[in-house]
């Protein structure tokens, strides 16, 4: 595509060891304007695959601290569009999605956009269950939005980048668009149950922040009749204090979401959405007794020196 039919935004995407997922995550936002690999010393061939397909590789070097990679990265990136759209390894822009966002910008009335992610597991779109609609706000003017702080800073071994935490949006109008971003990850099980091993120390440690009444300040809030993210976030605060979390979590997505609809990919998927909720709740367990989520476990390599910067969630 030539430099004068790309569209004028630069995409962030955050990355370590993902040479499965990138270079089809790399193919489909070939018609960006610049794009951004930040990347936490990969030792696969991540580096390599990103400069192949022209993208700019920053490395970032995690203090351990707050801002994670996606923060960081607007902060200090030298985006030469005034758009930024954040992506993960694992999704994909379809030409659809790129020309809406295109249509956004010519337009100029919004300052950000929620975009719909369409979730597949196992090969199959995960379409019940709660998963879908899954709105994110991912393309806005990189003047105007952040990722939100919920206090987990402290929590080891929940990993450099932001995961969960939505982008807020200090002022102007936001929209959501029509055609859906795909979240399609090449890589196994092994990989899905190491990664929500780590994401469940960091919703323990949310989890624990809900229930000791920590504030709604820095972060998207709560509102039963805000936008849908707001929504969520209000159940969430109901949701904690629930008893049989687990079963409940696997009720509610299979039947009462319709998971069973899925197939057999949305059993699995329920089964281990409860699975997942079990790891929360023991955890949250340890936090409330005084245990600190692994934290003497040993660190990798490069996994926490001083700040250098980013690239998405």
């Amino acid at each position: 595509m030539s430099a004068a039919t790309k569209i004028p935004v630069s995409v962030l995407i955050p990355a370590k060891n993902e040479e499965a997922n990138l270079p089809a995550c790399l193919e489909s936002v070939a018609q960006a304007d610049e794009v951004f690999v930040v990347d936490s010393h990969s030792d696969d061939r991540s580096v390599e695959i990103s400069e192949s397909y022209g993208a700019h590789v920053v490395q970032f070097d995690f203090n351990g601290r707050w801002p994670k990679k996606k923060n960081w990265s607007l902060d200090h990136l030298p985006f030469r569009n005034e758009w930024v759209l954040i992506v993960d390894c694992d999704e994909r822009i379809t030409p659809e999605l790129w020309a809406e966002m295109a249509e956004v910008i010519t337009e100029n009335t919004l300052d950000g956009c929620y975009l719909n992610r369409r979730v597949y597991f196992l090969g199959k779109w995960i379409r019940h269950g709660g998963k879908y609609p899954d709105w994110n706000m991912r393309f806005f003017r990189h003047a105007k939005g952040r990722y939100e702080n919920l206090n987990t800073e402290e929590i080891q071994n929940t990993g450099d980048n932001e995961v969960h935490e939505h982008v807020v949006i200090e002022s102007g109008n936001v929209g959501y668009l029509k055609n859906d971003m795909l979240h399609i990850d090449f890589r196994d099980l092994f990989h899905w149950l190491a990664r929500h091993n780590r994401y469940s120390n960091w919703e323990a440690r949310v989890y624990y922040n809900l229930l000791t009444g920590m504030g709604d300040d820095g972060t998207i809030g709560a509102n039963l009749f805000g936008d849908s993210v707001q929504r969520k976030r209000f159940l969430k605060k109901i949701w904690v204090r629930l008893p049989f979390k687990p079963f409940l979590r696997f009720v509610l997505f299979y039947f009462i979401r319709l998971g069973f609809l899925d197939g057999y990919p949305g059993y699995i998927y329920g089964r281990l959405l409860s699975q997942y909720e079990y790891q929360i709740g023991v955890k949250l367990y340890e936090l409330r007794f005084g245990g600190s989520l692994n934290i003497s476990e040993q660190k990798e390599p490069n996994e926490n020196p001083q700040a250098a910067l980013l690239g998405d969630a």
